[in-house]
């Protein structure tokens, strides 16, 4: 028999995993803040709640995707919190991408109420989300992984158990620095392309299968050289994970110049209110640096 599985955060990557859950056949619970959100899953065969606690009353796992730190804070501990509504036995998979101290902080608070946690944080964009394609990787103990795997397959296909908690998110932050790199790599090679002449599309067809292609290459140089800024996942939010990154390569004392740099250069676009586009636009700083741009640039910009 299925779990009864609660769902927390319904934004660009939440909504897609839910109705996953739901298609998967799972009873389903659902929150967000903004109430809205939940009208389509509840059409399709959802429960609304009330809170998170009131989702976590009628759960037997709780998974949450929301933004940033204090927000799995606020919905995991707060006073309406997952914390005030579950049962012991419970399971709460977080699949936010947060601080992977405060992961071990959290884990440790609904511990003694006789919650476990795993930290499950994820990879492959809102396309990856909507598909049941996404990377998942997770930090915990292994029976809760053993437990939670069938809602996992429902919602990713790479599933990989790291290590303990906590870990998930630091092998999540692993993938965010690489995610900005090649960002970067693939805004240069455009923008290089563009300044040499060569048509884009059959540049992008050459290369794109080679040793320099890569997934966000492949899924996002085609969005550039359409002038296409909807996200798969936004400035603001690819800005929060890097400075994650950063506060916790501090602490490691690693050297991350080029993850530094792409910091920077989205804080530019940030500035210009751009942060609501997808992460992809990082070529927009290089184009401002340039003086011309990429693609169709005589078509007005999404």
């Amino acid at each position: 028999m299925l779990e009864r599985v609660g769902f927390i955060g319904l934004g660009i990557m939440g909504r897609g995993m839910a109705g996953n859950l739901l298609t998967a056949g799972f009873p389903l619970s659902v929150w967000n803040r903004t109430a809205a959100r939940m009208d389509e899953l509840v059409s399709a065969g959802a429960t609304a709640g009330k809170s998170p606690a009131d989702v976590a009353a009628h759960s037997d796992v709780i998974v949450t995707c929301v933004s940033d730190t204090p927000d799995v804070e606020a919905v995991l501990l707060g006073p309406d919190g997952v914390i005030n509504g579950a049962r012991p036995g419970s399971l709460v998979i977080d699949m936010s991408t947060i601080s992977p101290q405060a992961t071990e902080a959290i884990a440790g608070q609904l511990a003694q109420k006789g919650i476990a946690m795993l930290d499950a944080p994820v990879s492959g964009g809102a396309e990856g989300a909507a598909r049941g394609t996404l990377s998942i990787m997770i930090g915990g103990a292994a029976e809760d992984v053993a437990r939670a795997m069938p809602l996992f397959e429902a919602m990713g296909k790479t599933i990989t158990h790291v290590g303990g908690t906590g870990s998930g998110q630091t092998v999540k932050l692993v993938n965010q620095i690489l995610v900005v790199g090649n960002t970067l790599a693939m805004s240069e090679a455009l923008l290089f392309a563009q300044a040499g002449g060569v048509d884009l599309q059959k540049a992008f067809d050459a290369v794109s299968k080679g040793a320099g292609g890569s997934w966000m290459f492949t899924n996002r140089a085609p969005q550039i050289i359409a002038r296409d800024w909807r996200p798969g996942f936004t400035v603001d939010l690819q800005q929060k994970d890097l400075r994650l990154v950063l506060a916790a390569a501090d602490q490691l004392g690693a050297p991350l110049l080029g993850t530094g740099t792409v910091f920077n250069l989205y804080r530019t676009l940030q500035s210009r209110g751009l942060g609501a586009e997808g992460n992809h636009a990082l070529i927009k700083a290089l184009e401002h640096l340039a003086g011309f741009e990429v693609g169709a640039a005589d078509e007005p910009e999404a």
